[in-house]
């Protein structure tokens, strides 16, 4: 992936093969004239229309049944009664699309993209959920354009007038009609683009994936053995000193007989030679050797080329972008770890203990975030949620979390949470919970700003269902900024104008949308009133600079009718005076 992004395209058929437009008259006949409907097209003539008894001027048809794919990364991707499918671009039975949309370009590494594709093929994009009308391959195309670049697809192709579908599945005409369309939608496989038949190609993706898949395994067994290796050679080397210290303590007592020092002794040698002989009699996993397997070594080496040049991608991008403000040596991470474990030691189920000796790996034995097993957000949920437990566990789980959140690897545990949504659905109810635990949760949302890539995972706009309304990532980030910023505590009131400024200068390029920045502009106005401390003022007044430029109507305008005038504060600092003045070009 390029420092300017992979382009993203929207590809749009016509499944009716021009026939939505002949019958145009039957599907509008129960509209009146003059009338615009959403997702008609305007203006254009068909037949009917075009005779000398029947001439309007606000003569509308139906332009298409429209069938999208997204394509990206060189591929397309489309939604059907198979579920999810990729195929090369044009690639289909429906051949060329009839137009195409330029949907503009994403940040969002290739294996996130994959991994969040993945999420969709088992959960609400399965083929057993697919509704030619309702759940099809329009929103699934919407899906991926919002979480790649925050966009919708046009909405000419999501509105199709609901009287229309009521046609279609009322008389007789149209349930043929919905019939003919259902069965040419069921039709749209993959193809090669080039020939018919490609039972070959198909066996070679099946192949090419089925290898992707043995290499993951291969390479998830190899992690596990040399973490199980490096265990045991850790227990053996703390039960070898051990032993020592218990042979020397019985050598330097001054009343010990000889007998007990060879006695002692003896013991020492028989325990090392059973321990010899019970490692040489278990079984040993062998991985397989250049020799036997030069394909896998020639693979992994690939995928590490692959990693090693995203990895360079990451910090060059982070270089050329603004710096956010995260609060790297306000924690130390042993003792918060420490103080955690004291809390809950001997509460804890086996699976939990198990996690903790993870979360354990991850932060202080600089294992990658691979260390972290498939229940462990269920103990942080439980860490965060369980009133059994002190009141200090959750502020203790977030203050660990926090740090957990400046590393580089973070974004694989925040991609853990794609279904459940536990850490977001908990930081929605920031407004209820005790003031240290929204302090200790404001400081872990803001040092997820160090890196891109968790970044970019706060301002996801996907929504799920939480309770009676529906939630976001970029909803509950702006939710947690504007609770923090207009708090009474000091604590809070900087980590929250912290999130403000790195929620303004974000590293990718798709605008916050425009109710995001007018709420967060409403709270920095609010926040101007307390008089704040230079710095927080700054990193706000930072945030407005930029708020004008996404917002160039509504933000400049609420700030002539709510005030304070950022004018106001000229004189503080240089760089203040600076982001006034840019403000102030966009004032009226």
């Amino acid at each position: 992936m390029s420092e300017d992004g992979t382009p993203v395209t929207l590809y749009i058929y016509d499944l009716s093969k021009g026939l939505a437009t002949a019958i145009s008259p039957f599907l509008l006949d129960e509209e009146p004239n003059g009338t615009n409907t959403p997702g008609l097209a305007e203006n254009k003539m068909n037949s009917s229309c075009e005779t000398e008894d029947n001439k309007n001027e606000n003569c509308e048809v139906v332009e298409g049944i429209w069938h999208t794919s997204i394509v990206i990364y060189g591929k397309e991707h489309f939604f059907g009664s198979d579920g999810i499918s990729i195929c090369d671009p044009g690639g289909t039975a429906l051949g060329e699309p009839q137009r195409t949309v330029d949907l503009g370009v994403t940040y969002i590494p290739r294996a996130v993209f994959e991994d969040y594709l993945e999420g969709l093929r088992t959960s609400t994009f399965r083929g057993d959920q697919y509704s030619l009308f309702k759940h099809n391959c329009n929103n699934f195309s919407n899906e991926l354009s919002q979480f790649l670049v925050g966009q919708q697809i046009p909405q000419y192709i999501l509105n199709l007038p609901e009287h229309i579908l009521a046609k279609l599945s009322g008389s007789g005409f149209g349930q043929q009609l919905n019939g003919i369309l259902s069965n040419l939608s069921a039709s749209i496989q993959p193809t090669n683009g080039r020939r018919e038949d490609s039972p070959d190609y198909v066996q070679l993706t099946s192949a090419i994936e089925e290898a992707r898949r043995t290499s993951h395994v291969l390479e998830e067994k190899r992690n596990e053995l040399n973490e199980k290796l490096a265990r045991r050679e850790k227990k053996k080397n703390k039960k070898k000193r051990k032993e020592a210290k218990r042979a020397s303590s019985v050598i330097s007592n001054g009343h010990s007989s000889s007998g007990e020092i060879l006695s002692e002794v003896s013991r020492y040698r028989e325990e090392q030679s059973r321990e010899s002989s019970r490692r040489m009699s278990e079984p040993v996993e062998v991985m397989p050797s250049a020799e036997n397997g030069s394909n896998h070594v020639t693979s992994n080496e690939v995928v590490d080329d692959l990693e090693a040049e995203e990895r360079r991608e990451r910090e060059e991008r982070k270089k050329m972008r603004d710096p956010p403000v995260v609060y790297r040596d306000l924690l130390d991470i042993r003792v918060e770890f420490d103080a955690l474990v004291g809390l809950i030691d001997g509460k804890l189920t086996p699976e939990e203990m198990q996690s903790l000796e993870e979360l354990h790996q991850y932060m202080l034995e600089d294992e990658g975030s691979w260390a972290l097993g498939d229940s462990f957000l269920t103990f942080i949920d439980r860490l965060l949620h369980d009133k059994t437990l002190s009141e200090e566990v959750p502020i203790k789980t977030l203050n660990v979390l926090a740090c957990a959140a400046l590393k580089d690897d973070v974004i694989l545990l925040l991609h853990q949470d794609r279904k459940e949504h536990i850490l977001m659905n908990y930081a929605n109810e920031v407004d209820r919970l005790p003031l240290e635990q929204q302090k200790g949760l404001a400081l872990f949302m803001c040092n997820l700003f160090e890196n891109i890539s968790s970044t970019e995972w706060m301002l996801y706009i996907s929504e799920w269902q939480l309770g009676t309304t529906r939630i976001s990532n970029i909803r509950v980030t702006t939710k947690v900024a504007v609770n923090s910023l207009l708090a009474e505590n000091a604590d809070l009131k900087d980590r929250g104008s912290a999130i403000v400024h790195n929620l303004a200068c974000k590293a990718v390029k798709t605008v916050v949308f425009d109710d995001v920045a007018v709420e967060l502009t409403m709270a920095i106005l609010q926040f101007f009133n307390s008089n704040p401390p230079e710095e927080q003022l700054f990193r706000c007044m930072k945030a407005l600079t930029r708020f004008c430029q996404i917002s160039s109507q509504d933000v400049p305008q609420l700030i002539q009718m709510i005030g304070p005038n950022p004018s106001t504060f000229k004189g503080k600092s240089e760089r203040i005076d600076n982001c006034i003045a840019e403000i102030s070009k966009k004032l009226r």
